[in-house]
């Protein structure tokens, strides 16, 4: 690849040209300080990096050791005093509260659904952005929400007439009259400031859109949401309602997670130029995309503030967007977008942090649609390993602030609650950042992967199904919520919950997602815009912030023994069927992810499980899945024969479950492509893995398939 000088690095041209053409005009920063202050971010915190992975590795050999010196035996005290004596555990300091200023309301205040969307997809990463408002009545006519599927393709007045009951019922609950029913309700009007009909609180009125008397649009609030009830007669859904209702809009993802890490396939610097740029269209509002639609295709654009008219006649302007956060990559990786003097590839978290929050400058300097009111910018850090790496990226923040000439403690850091060692020692995670934390969240897959590869020598693990049911991972969701408000985040920070993988089970979503607000979360990951309108309705049922002071004074305690508790499978005796539906089902979604990450560089979808129900995967579901397996064949469960047997069984399922993708190129007969090379290696090489992590052998195969697609296009 073709690159550039630029201060003592290596630059890909593609990169380069980015950043001096676009990210850098109009920015206010100096070029040559600008690449001046990235070369002394990769110099001289390149190695401190390196040495921090280098303590992960130190301490896993150690812990590796013991469990083979002590296998078998049940030993709590003497595991925890162990791992203190390693530095693995540290001491607890004194209680505190975070000093995180100038939060946006989205983490202060208001809590409501997250979205995470890989940042390389325009289109997905613009529906996120404008999935701040949602339609209730699309979300529970087009999905199984009410039950069932719409059957044909015409409008069904009979479905429609369901979706307006359960629209009723649920603004009887958010939004109760003063007198009956909304089923029961007619016109709708404001008279004097208040609705009428009249709210049972008056203070739940936020406002209306066009006349008084006979308004186009009534806007209601409650637990801090807007819900914008749209009346227009005129249409097939609003003739057949008494009041004229079309429509109930909800204020739905609060906030969306552009995504350069799990949901991605960046490898290089054409790929990194690609995800840097659709941040920068997102920040400066240039981002578009262009949308087949109806026959003819239309321009998909961030969408403009919503405006109305409050109680008491004034204009009021509320966003039309969600807030934006941006996820770096964690500290393991290394990218060839950039060489240092050296000629070594550079940290591609460094590289990150300090070109997303060039591109996020033009927000805090006006120059786009608007995306935080109180001049933050919000970077998400992934796969830390307790509070030393927390504190490494502060500092790597420090450093960019100063060179892009910023305030300190601009930038908000959201801590990923994913691996072991942060789970355990989070108080002190949460320390590390008390100036600059805004956000702390659970991720089952990762920190499963991470339980797994951690404990790799204690012995043969449960099956990844069961995982769920046992002490450590009730204790870490416990803990995660429990420590965030012991240290402050209420009221300041979000504390979040993880994803629900099944985009096409919005019954079930309505049903069990409902324990993330409950749990004291105020905010919690969907998989769609249509999921976080429907999963919107549970912050109006629960009272999020009420919640949080209610498990606040039960001042639970804190469990880390049971955190600590290694989920192994013990006596359990696994049949032959159980063993081979497990097999199966992991080899199967490992491929079916794999196959389209290595072959067409595409880092998020919906992926058929082994029973074809949909999942949004991203890399999460190979590290949990690879570290099973790989825990299973090193300790004899299964044998290599069987796990590339189902693998080419599996194969095939992938092949049939793929057939309508053009783009596809099948695995099986042969069994000799990149892709399926890259699925043996996640399990087979699994358990040696740094960190169980799966990124290595995903990029390397993905480079390998990279550089053979771009020979067969040269050889015709």
């Amino acid at each position: 690849m073709a690159r550039v000088e630029k201060a003592g690095l290596r630059v890909d041209e593609a990169l380069a040209s980015f950043i001096n053409e676009h990210a850098l005009p109009g920015s206010g920063v100096d070029p040559r300080r600008f690449w001046e202050g990235l070369s002394e971010l990769i110099h001289e915190f390149g190695p401190r990096n390196r040495a921090l992975l280098e303590k992960r590795d130190e301490l896993q050999a150690s812990i590796d050791a013991w469990h083979m010196a002590n296998r078998g035996k049940d030993d709590a005290a003497a595991y925890r005093d162990f791992l203190t004596e390693i530095g693995y555990l540290l001491p607890e300091g004194p209680d505190f509260s975070i000093e995180t200023a100038a939060t946006d309301p989205e983490f202060a205040s208001v809590a409501g659904p997250q979205l995470v969307v890989p940042i390389t997809n325009a289109r997905y990463a613009l529906n996120a952005a404008n999935a701040r408002w949602g339609s209730l009545y699309d979300a529970l006519y087009g999905t199984d929400a009410m039950g069932d599927l719409p059957r044909g393709k015409g409008y069904d007045a009979e479905r429609g007439a369901r979706v307006i009951a359960w629209g009723r019922d649920f603004l009887d609950g958010a939004v109760p009259l003063a007198q009956g029913s909304w089923a029961d309700a007619g016109a709708l009007a404001v008279k004097d400031g208040a609705l009428v009909p009249a709210l049972r609180d008056p203070a739940k009125f936020a406002g209306f859109g066009g006349d008084a008397a006979r308004p186009t649009d009534i806007y209601l609030k409650n637990n801090g949401l807007l819900i914008r009830i749209v009346i227009d007669p005129s249409t097939a859904v609003g003739g057949q309602d008494k009041a004229g209702i079309s429509d109930i809009v909800l204020e739905s993802a609060l906030s969306a997670i552009m995504d350069c890490e799990d949901s991605v396939a960046c490898v290089d610097g054409v790929d990194k130029a690609q995800a840097y740029g659709n941040w920068l269209g997102l920040m400066d509002g240039s981002l578009t995309e262009e949308v087949a639609k109806g026959g003819g295709t239309i321009t998909r654009r961030l969408n403009p503030d919503v405006t109305f008219t409050g109680p008491d006649g004034q204009p009021v302007t509320h966003k039309g967007r969600a807030l934006m956060l941006v996820r770096n990559v964690g500290h393991l990786m290394t990218t060839p977008a950039v060489l240092d003097r050296e000629g070594h590839e550079v940290y591609e978290g460094l590289l990150d942090a300090m070109i997303t929050a060039l591109c996020a400058k033009r927000d805090l300097d006006g120059q786009g649609p608007g995306n935080s009111a109180t001049g933050s910018i919000y970077v998400v850090k992934p796969k830390m390993h307790g509070p030393e790496e927390v504190a490494f990226a502060c500092e790597i923040f420090d450093h960019v602030e100063k060179v892009l000439g910023l305030q300190p403690n601009t930038v908000k850091l959201g801590i990923m609650d994913e691996e072991r060692r942060t789970s355990a020692n989070l108080k002190e995670c949460i320390r590390a950042a008390k100036h600059r934390v805004a956000f702390i969240n659970t991720g089952f897959l990762d920190r499963t992967g991470d339980e797994i590869h951690t404990s790799m020598e204690a012995g043969a693990m449960l099956a990844k199904g069961e995982m769920k049911t046992q002490p450590w991972i009730a204790a870490y969701e416990d803990r995660n919520v429990d420590i965030g408000l012991a240290c402050g985040l209420a009221g300041k920070a979000q504390i979040g919950k993880g994803m629900w993988a099944m985009p096409d089970r919005m019954a079930d979503m309505l049903t069990q997602k409902i324990g993330h607000p409950k749990s004291g979360a105020n905010t919690a990951w969907v998989p769609s815009p249509t999921a976080a309108t429907l999963h919107a309705t549970h912050y109006h049922q629960v009272d999020v912030h009420a919640r949080q002071a209610e498990i606040a004074a039960l001042k639970r305690p804190a469990r880390l023994d049971d955190l600590l508790t290694v989920p192994l499978a013990g006596g359990r005796n696994y049949s032959d069927i159980e063993i081979a539906r497990e097999l199966e089902n992991n080899c199967q979604g490992i491929l079916g992810y794999v196959v389209r990450w290595v072959d067409q560089g595409v880092g998020c979808s919906k992926v058929p499980d082994i029973n074809d129900v949909g999942l949004m995967e991203d890399r999460a579901t190979l590290r949990i899945s690879a570290q099973s397996l790989a825990n299973w064949l090193h300790h004899g469960i299964v044998t290599e024969t069987q796990v590339m047997d189902a693998m080419r069984k599996m194969a095939g399922v992938v092949d049939r479950q793929n057939a309508g993708d053009a783009a596809y190129r099948p695995m099986a007969p042969g069994f000799d492509g990149v892709a399926f090379q890259a699925a043996c290696d996640l399990v087979f090489l699994g358990r040696v893995q740094p960190s169980g992590y799966t990124e290595p052998v995903l990029h390397a195969r993905r480079l390998q398939a990279k550089a053979e697609q771009a020979q067969q296009a040269a050889m015709g």
